[in-house]
């Protein structure tokens, strides 16, 4: 599953664990002066919860929310994961960061390809650190600790619902996939507004804030779909602002013939 311009992100982030680095971190590291010798950022059981944070995540997903990206690392080539173009999480806090962030990451309801696990959401620490990679900077009065717990929440509830709506096109196919799609990767491509996106902006509306493209797995046959993020006004309580455009994209005959049929019947209800 980064931020638009404008509005929050609504990409779907998951990352693997990669090897620890064993020198010890920078004069200027919080965790120097003796209290950490190498990575993860805590020698301490991961039991061990800070008071007042919110639950430990599960069990069965354990190694997907380790302390994994080191500041030693500093400068050094980064492996990306190919399924979400996304570098290792980092879990650190930023320099400056005017407040401490949860590490607690939440699993989706999207199921991975190739996997009995499913994509598990970004912390709001990864969040942040994400956006400030992209070039983002906030004063202290610009954004607070409620106001990263809202944006998560949001994110969160933007690829829900895409996958939701991805799950209704896949319909069309429950005969051949009974068992149902699995995503495979995904892609950010705000700067990259879809054809359909341009023409309806000729004829008046406003553009796309954001646009993702979904890669998913159905029984064998990869399939992708474009996703187009636009501004729906207030945030309502359930964390929902989006409105969504989903559809199969126009690149082989099966996902044409889906667009003419669901076409069809939108134009004769």
């Amino acid at each position: 599953m980064g931020l638009p311009l404008s509005k929050p992100a609504v990409a779907v982030h998951t990352s693997n664990a990669s090897d620890h680095q064993t020198a010890s971190p920078p004069s200027g590291c919080p965790m120097h002066e003796g209290k950490m010798t190498g990575c993860p950022v805590s020698t301490e059981p991961r039991e061990a919860a800070i008071e007042g944070m919110a639950p430990l995540v599960p069990t069965h997903q354990e190694h997907a929310y380790e302390y994994v990206e080191c500041p030693v690392k500093a400068g050094k080539s980064v492996e990306v994961d190919p399924s979400n173009l996304m570098p290792p999480p980092n879990q650190m806090p930023a320099p400056d960061q005017p407040f401490p962030l949860s590490t607690t990451r939440e699993e989706s309801s999207i199921p991975r390809a190739d996997s009995e696990k499913k994509w598990v959401y970004p912390s709001e620490q990864m969040f942040w650190n994400a956006m400030l990679k992209k070039g983002w900077k906030w004063k202290h009065d610009d954004i607070s600790q409620k106001d990263m717990y809202n944006i998560i929440r949001i994110h969160n509830q933007n690829n829900e619902q895409a996958w939701k709506e991805i799950l209704k096109w896949e319909a069309l196919h429950a005969r051949e996939c009974p068992c149902g799609p699995t995503l495979i990767r995904f892609g950010g491509k705000a700067k990259e507004y879809s054809p359909r996106a341009r023409i309806r902006s000729w004829m008046g509306y406003e553009l796309p804030f954001d646009r993702h493209d979904w890669i998913i797995n159905r029984c064998g046959t990869e399939v992708r779909y474009i996703i187009d993020y636009y501004d729906g006004g207030e945030v309502d309580k359930n964390y929902q602002f989006t409105i969504l455009d989903v559809r199969p994209a126009l690149d082989s005959f099966s996902a044409v013939w889906d667009r003419m049929k669901v076409a069809w019947w939108r134009w004769t209800s």
